[in-house]
C-alpha cells in the first residue's frame, strides 16, 4: 500500500487498510475495529499518545505563522491577536483530535502493517529455538 494512499484515508477518517469503514463512531469515541478487515482500532494503553505530537505540532506551526502574520501584517492591538490565538489554541486541538489519531494510525499502519500479529499467549510459529547468549 502507498503512502498517500494511507495518508488520504487517513485524513478521510476512514479504516488505514481498506478505507471502507469510519474510525470514529462519535467525536471522541472510536470504533474498536474495522468491520471490514477486522484491522483492530483499539491497540495497546498508551497507543495514541504519540498522536498529540501530532495535534501539538499543527497547533503550534499554525499559531506562530498567524502570530507573525497578524503582528506585520495587520494593525490590530496585541490583546486582540492575542485573545484570537489563545481561542485558537483551545478550539482547533479540539477539533483536530480526530485526525491526530487517524494519523497516527495511519502512520503505524504503514510503517508496520498490522497483519495477524501473534497475540500474547499465542505460540511462536518458528520451530527454530531463541537465540542464547553464551559466556
Amino acid at each position: 500500500m502507498s503512502f498517500w494512499t494511507t495518508f488520504f484515508r487517513s485524513c478521510r477518517l476512514r479504516c488505514p487498510r481498506c478505507g471502507r469503514t469510519r474510525l470514529f463512531r462519535g467525536w471522541f469515541s472510536m470504533w474498536p475495529k474495522c468491520s471490514a478487515c477486522e484491522l483492530p482500532f483499539d491497540r495497546e494503553p498508551g497507543f495514541y499518545l504519540g498522536s498529540i505530537y501530532f495535534n501539538y505540532g499543527l497547533t503550534a506551526l499554525l499559531v506562530t505563522i498567524a502570530f507573525f502574520a497578524l503582528y506585520f501584517g495587520v494593525e490590530a492591538s496585541q490583546q486582540i491577536v492575542l485573545a484570537a490565538l489563545m481561542a485558537f489554541c483551545v478550539l482547533f486541538p479540539l477539533w483536530f483530535f480526530r485526525y491526530a489519531r487517524s494519523l497516527w494510525l495511519g502512520m503505524d499502519e504503514y510503517l508496520d502493517p498490522h497483519s495477524e500479529k501473534e497475540k500474547p499467549g499465542q505460540m511462536n510459529s518458528d520451530p527454530r529455538p531463541e537465540p542464547t547468549l553464551r559466556d
